[in-house]
């Protein structure tokens, strides 16, 4: 189906294009929620008058994402979640959790804007992109960690060691033991 776009659509084209898409992409997304139009004469009619509007729209729309995206501009979320020893989560962090986190620090962000590319499925810092408007996005972090004090740790960025790091060392250590104990022993067998 061909439609007119009304904005600006990441990897599918800007304002006023004429583009072809999935049927159920167009009836059930860009026609619903009112970002584009059925390419018809009438329409494309309609859309020539409706041009400065929707332009004007997109700028005052533009404008407000940007002074939004200076104070959201890395900013840092915390979220407490429950993990194994290896650092793994027992589930993982969504768009919804990072979306309430931003709202509960007094920015208004819907889960819609914010992008994960992959599940969040480790304790750590993760930047995370949120796009507030087809031309405006900013990154923020999302500090994900067992407790308060492990996400402070992180934050200054203190390494932090997970048991099977400190199991790796202490192997490491004890082999490197048993090696100079065998050269020891081996030395008074020759002697």
């Amino acid at each position: 189906m061909d439609v007119i776009l009304l904005e600006r659509i990441a990897k599918l084209g800007q304002m006023g294009e004429v583009v072809r898409v999935r049927d159920g992409y167009a009836r059930n997304f860009l026609l619903t929620k009112g970002k584009a139009l059925r390419a018809t004469k009438e329409n494309r009619a309609k859309f020539d008058k409706m041009k400065a509007q929707l332009e004007a729209r997109n700028l005052e729309l533009r404008s407000e994402a940007e002074a939004v995206g200076a104070k959201l501009q890395g900013v840092s979320v915390v979220l407490i979640r429950q993990a194994g020893e290896s650092g793994q989560l027992y589930g993982s962090v969504s768009t919804r959790d990072i979306a309430d986190s931003l709202t509960a620090a007094g920015f208004s962000v819907g889960r819609q804007q914010i992008v994960l590319n992959h599940p969040i499925k480790t304790i750590g810092l993760h930047s995370i992109p949120v796009s507030l408007h087809g031309d405006v996005e900013v990154t923020i972090t999302a500090n994900v960690a067992r407790s308060a004090e492990e996400a402070e740790r992180l934050a200054r960025g203190d390494e932090l060691r997970t048991r099977r790091d400190e199991d790796e060392e202490i192997a490491a250590e004890q082999a490197a033991e048993r090696a100079v104990l065998a050269e020891l022993d081996e030395g008074e067998e020759e002697a």
